[in-house]
């Protein structure tokens, strides 16, 4: 956490030095969810790899790139691909990118995921606006937090969702004619799926949806004072007594089915905002 303050700083500044385009609102890309944003009119591409400080995706289905452009007439920095503690990463590194878009002016950040259903009134393909999470991933990204430039360190976390824009979602929903569900998600470290004793747990606790992301994104973002709407793509549902196998082509394929209802409704947001 010494050097963090210092590396947000100078990975800003060499992403500036390759864009005019100053970004409005941020979004950042899961597990087949590439096409949520098809309409991005892309002014600069930029791998990670020639982002400073930034970490290298290792997941498939994330690209590991940083792109800036327009999506709904709105400028914006998209994210394809982001990182995970199951990847071996810090809670610290997993967050880093957010904490770049914040430093180039960003104010909205937009989080898409996939993950499993919990709720039996899901089904795959389903779109749900995240409305509140719980923390299972026994990791919190702002531990070890001194420095005050890099945010509150004790940031409430009673509205970590942003009210307005989860009512934009669900209007421009509505407008469109996309079902979409709401509810809680439930982050977990992962790599390996839940059981059936877990799942049944996890339902018990609240949970309508479960992942292995997100939530660290999410605390950084309240932290440093980011509007933020989560969607996540349901790509199976996961019913403790009739369990089928789970693999990660079949959840590539399912949320890729439900990225263009996740662009048409970010979309409709970005447009208002």
């Amino acid at each position: 956490m010494n050097q963090l303050y210092e590396q947000v700083v100078q990975s800003a500044e060499a992403l500036r030095a390759r864009t005019a385009l100053r970004p409005k609102a941020a979004i950042v890309l899961g597990t087949g969810l590439g096409a949520v944003t098809d309409g991005l009119d892309t002014s600069a591409r930029i791998p990670y790899a020639e982002a400073p400080f930034f970490p290298q995706s290792t997941v498939e289905g994330h690209k590991g790139e940083l792109l800036f452009g327009t999506l709904g007439g709105c400028e914006v920095a998209v994210m394809q691909g982001r990182f995970h503690l199951y990847e071996g990463y810090s809670a610290a590194q997993v967050t880093f990118p957010v904490r770049v878009l914040r430093e180039l002016g960003v104010g909205i950040l937009a989080i898409n995921s996939a993950a499993g259903g919990l709720n039996p009134l899901f089904k795959p393909t389903d779109v749900m606006v995240v409305t509140d999470h719980l923390n299972f991933m026994g990791e919190d990204p702002l531990r070890g937090l001194t420095d005050p430039r890099l945010g509150d360190r004790f940031p409430d976390m009673s509205r970590p969702y942003d009210h307005a824009l989860v009512a934009m979602a669900q209007k421009a929903a509505l407008d469109l004619k996309i079902p979409m569900q709401s509810g809680t998600y439930l982050a977990v470290r992962g790599p390996s799926l839940e059981t059936r004793a877990e799942t049944r747990m996890l339902r018990m606790l609240g949970a309508d949806a479960v992942g292995m992301s997100t939530v660290p994104e999410v605390i950084v973002a309240a932290s440093i004072g980011l509007r933020t709407l989560a969607f996540a793509a349901i790509t199976n549902v996961n019913l403790p007594d009739c369990m089928e196998p789970v693999s990660l082509d079949k959840v590539i394929q399912t949320a890729r089915l439900a990225a263009p209802k996740i662009g048409a409704i970010l979309q409709e947001v970005l447009g208002n905002v």
